[in-house]
């Protein structure tokens, strides 16, 4: 069973950055596909960016420009820079990984931005 593990969550201003790790059981270069997904109260989980063989990079329209998604396969760490956080940005953070049809989560984050 694959386990990810997230850290690097807290409390920041506004305006502040913050580096989301997730630290995965097996090489991540076998995941071919990774992702960080958050989930706002009262709201659905979304999507915010995902990185796939080749490292090929997307991201979610809010978070353009501001957030960077990357991947360390020696060491078995996914990343989610963050900066220029807002309160719309609180939200647990969520690691995702995929081999084949398998899937994989880790049990998520808490980032709040806050003054």
């Amino acid at each position: 069973q694959v386990q990810l593990v997230e850290s690097g969550g807290g409390l920041v201003q506004p305006g502040g950055s913050l580096r989301l790790s997730c630290t995965a059981s097996i090489s991540t270069f076998l995941m071919q596909h990774m992702a960080w997904h958050r989930q706002a109260p009262g709201k659905q989980r979304e999507l915010v960016a995902s990185i796939r063989t080749g490292h090929i990079t997307s991201y979610a329209d809010s978070v353009k420009g501001r957030f960077t998604i990357s991947k360390d396969n020696a060491k078995k760490i996914l990343y989610l820079q963050m900066n220029n956080l807002d309160a719309e940005d609180t939200a647990v953070y969520y690691c995702n990984g995929r081999i084949g049809t398998d899937e994989f989560w880790g049990q998520g984050t808490q980032v709040t931005v806050s003054s």
